[in-house]
């Protein structure tokens, strides 16, 4: 099981990181300025990584592969990390689809 690390950023920021069995970081957020909005983030990417439709995936301008996870509103609320290959952005993907759901939620905010 995956599990969803709450932290806060350098300047003063909340946000999310969703990581793999392995502890490999396979999902980031954005930067929220509330710990609630980060937490509402947290439920949403729960809620909405069921669905392979709420993916997008994408190539970077340097050729490396990753991919959006988005909202039903179309907002995006988690982006992977890069990958060398597609099969790589596909298995991190896999992973998503697979831990996200019921992740345990750290809270690392002091």
């Amino acid at each position: 099981m995956g599990k969803v690390i709450i932290s806060t950023r350098s300047n003063g920021e909340f946000q999310f990181n969703l990581k793999a069995d392995n502890g490999q970081t396979v999902l980031s957020s954005e930067g929220y300025k509330t710990k609630a909005a980060c937490t509402n983030g947290v439920e949403s990417v729960k809620k909405n990584s069921q669905s392979q439709d709420n993916f997008e995936r994408l190539v970077a301008k340097n050729g490396k592969h990753y991919f959006n996870l988005k909202a039903g509103n179309g907002q995006i609320i988690g982006t992977s990390q890069m990958y060398e290959s597609e099969d790589g952005m596909v298995n991190g993907l896999a992973s998503v689809l697979k831990n996200a759901h019921n992740a345990d939620v750290v809270n690392e905010t002091a």
